[in-house]
């Protein structure tokens, strides 16, 4: 569908579903991730199989499917020694991404976003940012404008803004995705203090997550919520957002572990838990689901008989 339609949907108060990870269902499926740049250089060798997973979504009731461009832009594809290419990995991404919207029966039910994350250099085994290698302001804000503007023009309806936890990288990242002129949704990923405070994601410091939330425009973004954060977290996190948003919300946790460059799936949460979460969440008026790192197509499968669950409930 166009955006405006699918836009109409959620003003309509339709629950609609996200797809699932790209990076973590890459390696799930075989492909090796990048020691420097996750999983955003793997386009190169494995977009037919970056389409087969946007298709297995859609099959599975996905209406928005996200490009893998999270870890995509020149900070991290530098380091990989892929700078010179910054513009080919983004265009293959959506495009893997329109191929399978294009291919699906439904597929013009079917919206393309693209991802545009801060992320930066993390330490190897870890999920910590390298702060040797963290770029100047001016270096961050040239990239994620650069790879907006790529976004755009390679064809992406809509611009994911993910992991939003750092207030100064964050700002960055909103204005050069309302520069395209697109819509925005903002994504924001929490995390519980050792003293049981909600936090910001942001290891390297405490920031409250109401200071993430609070950089959510009045105008300009058409949804907001809670992705890459354990499910337990989710609903106290939308709380948050809640306060300083009134549009649709959405929720996409993660499941797991990260240990750069690889996604660690232990522990992960079963599809059948994952169905009560989505239950409790659209009963708490959450529109959007999907599923972050470690989830899978399992997972939105679930998520869509949760959604049938709650909407035959209220006939």
């Amino acid at each position: 569908m166009s955006y405006a339609r699918l836009k109409q949907r959620l003003a309509a108060g339709e629950v609609l579903l996200l797809d699932g990870p790209t990076g973590t269902e890459l390696q799930r499926r075989g492909a090796a991730m990048d020691p420097a740049a996750w999983c955003g250089p793997t386009t190169l060798q494995h977009d037919r199989l970056l389409t087969e997973i946007h298709a297995d979504y859609i099959a599975a009731g996905a209406a928005v499917v996200t490009a893998n461009t999270y870890a995509s832009s020149r900070l991290m594809l530098t380091g990989a020694g892929l700078a010179d290419r910054v513009d080919e990995i983004n265009r293959r991404a959506v495009a893997a991404a329109l191929r399978a919207r294009d291919a699906a029966q439904h597929g013009a039910e079917v919206v393309v976003a693209g991802s545009l994350s801060h992320m930066v250099p993390v330490s190897a085994g870890t999920a910590d940012v390298d702060l040797r290698l963290v770029p100047s302001d001016a270096a961050v804000a040239d990239a994620l404008g650069e790879l907006a503007g790529i976004l755009k023009s390679a064809g992406a309806e809509l611009i994911q803004l993910e992991m939003m936890y750092h207030p100064g990288r964050a700002r960055l990242a909103l204005a050069a995705a309302l520069e395209t002129g697109l819509p925005v949704w903002f994504g924001l990923s929490a995390r519980r203090a050792a003293d049981g405070r909600l936090m910001a994601f942001h290891h390297a410091a405490d920031l409250p997550l109401d200071d993430i939330a609070g950089l959510i425009p009045a105008a300009g973004i058409d949804a907001a919520g809670v992705m890459h954060t354990s499910a337990g977290l989710v609903e106290e996190s939308l709380a948050v957002v809640r306060r300083h948003f009134t549009g649709p919300l959405m929720a996409y946790p993660d499941s797991g572990y990260f240990e750069s460059p690889d996604w660690r799936f232990v522990d992960t949460m079963s599809p059948a838990r994952f169905e009560e979460f989505c239950r409790g969440w659209i009963s708490c008026g959450v529109q959007l689901i999907g599923g972050c790192c470690g989830l899978s197509v399992e997972h939105i499968r679930a998520a869509a008989r949760a959604r049938d669950q709650v909407r035959s409930s209220r006939r």
